[in-house]
């Protein structure tokens, strides 16, 4: 397979060209890979009109997904995210319909900044009693019967989740499909579910909008990304889908992350299959290793590891710091979990270490209890509340407090409450249980407005 824009960025460096254009520092070494990185310049290509070196590109990748349309990104699936709501909207505006979705509740942070700027309102899923907030399970017959009650202009799924659990995305496009919405689905996490075998990847099973970060699973550069549309999906959405992402972008993208894309098409279509493959075997082999000495696992994504320490006597965090000990860096920690994030590139020597830094003393289990969230009370709509004046407190003096927002960390950017929310004590208890100190409410003036 071609690889159209590193190809021309190769060729145009080679050819020692004086740069009087962006970016400053002309192609000379700073860090390493400044001859490499450009701007649109004459001959190169446009990421939101692209015509030459990108829409090839693009084409090549939309090839490899199964997508009648592959967007890059180069901002992540943040980017993404609020593209696909955009062009969500806009399709909602032209049929009349609501600007409403439906969304599981463990959604990333991004959703609740994007129904802000898109004066979106979002009907929750809730997770089940005890889940916690990382993963939300999705009953596709209760899509159902939601999407009968009232019409959603979209139904929102995270999948995979942050410690490895996977939607039922078959089930919910049926469910969405019969009831004429389309399914929205951030695969951040699950860009290799596509070249596993049987493949996994939600374009395959159903999702009209789908995206991925590149850079998470694949061997690409932090902040690439890309946005599939599935081929028969709504017929403005492959025309407009760059218009809608130049709405939040930067009109400045980082051509070094463009490249990556491009060159990882190439892998793609040849060696990572197998590199893949062989990854998903030996993690296998772990987590059966794992089990046998007692360890409790979450989740049954194929290439992740995400364990729940507790039981062995450690929180996460005591798990990761241990694991930094022996030169092991984790991908998230907190209280209850610990995840790791292995990939096709991982080496069987740094396998083996990660074998050894679990060789734990196992301990008398942990009894704490995590808080349950318990169910939110909606005081205003997201975007007013993020909109208005606002003021940072200690969480323990916010009981009553209309949030103003997420106060959330990234990883894992799961919100406990979402903007336009009541804070009640069971939402104070898991602030303090995951180490929140501070959220930001509506100033107590603009709460009287709102108050019951």
């Amino acid at each position: 397979m071609n690889t159209p824009i590193a190809d021309y960025v190769s060729a145009y460096a080679a050819g020692n060209a004086a740069r009087f254009h962006m970016p400053g520092h002309k192609g000379r070494m700073f860090l390493g890979p400044e001859s490499r990185d450009i701007t649109e310049i004459r001959g190169a290509d446009d990421l939101y009109r692209p015509r030459g070196i990108i829409r090839e590109s693009e084409e090549n990748a939309a090839q490899l997904f199964g997508a009648a349309r592959t967007v890059y990104s180069a901002e992540g699936s943040s980017l993404c995210i609020r593209t696909m709501l955009a062009l969500a909207a806009w399709r909602a505006e032209e049929m009349g319909l609501s600007r409403k979705i439906l969304a599981g509740r463990n959604a990333h942070k991004t959703l609740m900044a994007a129904a802000a700027l898109l004066d979106l309102e979002i009907d929750w899923l809730l997770p089940a009693p005890g889940e916690g907030l990382l993963s939300c399970t999705v009953n596709p017959e209760t899509v159902r019967k939601r999407l009968e009650q009232q019409p959603y202009m979209a139904v929102f799924l995270t999948s995979p989740d942050y410690i490895g659990h996977c939607a039922p995305v078959r089930e919910t496009a049926e469910a969405c499909h019969r009831a004429g919405v389309p399914l929205l689905v951030d695969n951040a996490h699950g860009a290799y579910l596509k070249f596993l075998h049987p493949d996994r990847h939600p374009m395959t099973l159903g999702a009209d909008l789908c995206c991925d970060s590149a850079h998470k699973t694949l061997p690409c550069l932090t902040g690439a990304a890309y946005l599939h549309i599935r081929k028969n999906a709504y017929r403005d959405w492959e025309s407009r889908a760059e218009e809608a992402m130049a709405l939040f972008g930067s009109t400045s993208p980082s051509w070094l992350i463009l490249q990556s894309l491009d060159r990882a098409n190439r892998d793609l279509a040849a060696g990572y299959p197998r590199r893949l493959e062989s990854a998903v075997h030996r993690l296998d082999r772990l987590k059966r290793r794992l089990k046998d000495r007692g360890w409790h696992l979450e989740g049954e994504e194929p290439l992740k590891l995400s364990l729940a320490p507790r039981s062995m006597g450690y929180t996460g965090e005591m798990l990761a710091e241990i694991l930094e000990n022996h030169g092991v860096v984790c991908e998230f920690a907190d209280p209850d979990f610990l995840t790791l994030m292995p990939s096709a590139e991982t080496t069987e020597q740094e396998w083996e270490r990660l074998e050894e830094a679990l060789e734990v003393e196992r301990k008398a289990p942990l009894r704490e209890e995590r808080p349950d969230p318990g169910s939110p009370e909606r005081a205003l709509s997201i975007r007013e509340a993020m909109l208005s004046p606002a003021e940072l407190i200690p969480v323990e003096k916010a009981e009553g407090r209309i949030l103003a927002d997420a106060g959330v960390q990234c990883p894992p950017a799961v919100p406990i409450r979402i903007a336009g929310e009541r804070i009640d004590a069971a939402a104070i208890a898991c602030f303090q249980y995951y180490g929140i100190r501070t959220c930001r409410v509506l100033r107590s003036r603009q709460e009287e407005r709102h108050a019951p």
